[in-house]
């Protein structure tokens, strides 16, 4: 059921997984910024808009040593490949795994931003880019999913 191929109904006139795609790319760019500064010692720079230094530096701003900012690339290569596999091929179990991951996705992020809320007291605008990203591709493979005819499912025709 899950390697069935099962063709995208398009939103916004194209197939899902290209704006997948997009978002998935946008998330990258954020992350790998982050990564790059902290990976090599900086702290991300944001303008007039205050918080990122103090993120960046807390306690919860690494896992196990790495920079969070780290598991957010991985993340989004990861939704990148699924994203661009499923519109490829239009295998229903790509989409389904692009779903799983960013809302797992979702809730680290939800959690990260509760922290930098209301532990750390600062917010990092790079961090909440991302998040937003993140939650767009979360919102828009559930509502793909949602509207997507399910494998061996029969088309019902429009009326």
């Amino acid at each position: 059921m899950l390697t069935r191929r099962v063709p995208a109904r398009p939103l916004f006139g194209m197939h899902p997984a290209i704006i997948l795609a997009v978002l998935d790319t946008i998330g990258l760019l954020v992350a790998g910024y982050l990564s790059v500064v902290e990976l090599s010692g900086g702290v991300p720079v944001c303008g007039p808009i205050k918080g990122c230094e103090e993120v960046a530096l807390s306690e919860y701003a690494r896992i196990g040593g790495v920079p969070v900012a780290v598991f957010g690339v991985v993340l989004s290569i990861a939704l990148l490949a699924l994203a661009i596999a499923w519109w490829r091929t239009n295998i229903y179990g790509l989409l389904l795994a692009h779903y799983a991951l960013s809302l797992i996705g979702v809730l680290f992020d939800g959690y990260f931003l509760y922290l930098q809320v209301f532990v750390i007291e600062a917010v990092c605008i790079w961090c909440v880019t991302y998040e937003i990203s993140l939650l767009l591709r979360f919102l828009i493979a559930f509502v793909v999913w949602y509207r997507q005819p399910k494998p061996g499912a029969e088309e019902v025709p429009d009326d």
